[in-house]
């Protein structure tokens, strides 16, 4: 029985999450793409590219962050950023329900990222 060196375990994890960030953005850029070009569809696709991508962009300036405070403090926006990303999601499910099968496992994997996200949080609060 051989046990694993916990660094090694957790700096898997952190580049698992940051492959699976990576998957679901492209993921929601292709669900985005294939959207009709309606206006109302153009409006919530470009809320919700944006919204979808700060997820990433924020998680990967945390892992540089200067300090503790910072670190936080970008998880905490890419966590506003997919609770934002599901929002816009939803109502998308609702005028398009066409694309739902692909809208619900886009929507399960961002309840899984923000449960990720928020659970980091708090660990790192009450490391202090």
């Amino acid at each position: 029985m051989t046990l694993e060196n916990p660094k090694i375990k957790k700096e898997q994890f952190k580049n698992e999450f940051k492959q699976r960030l990576k998957s679901f953005i492209l993921a929601l850029v292709g669900h985005i793409d294939s959207l009709p070009t309606g206006r109302v569809f153009q409006i919530i696709s470009d809320q919700l590219i944006r919204s979808g991508t700060s997820i990433g962009a924020n998680y990967f300036e945390a892992r540089a962050a200067s300090s503790r405070k910072d670190f936080i403090n970008f998880f905490t926006h890419a966590l506003k950023s997919a609770n934002e990303s599901k929002f816009w999601l939803e109502i998308l499910m609702e005028i398009d329900r066409s694309n739902i099968e692909k809208s619900n496992i886009l929507l399960n994997e961002l309840t899984e990222i923000s449960n990720i996200l928020a659970s980091s949080i708090l660990t790192m609060k009450d490391k202090k």
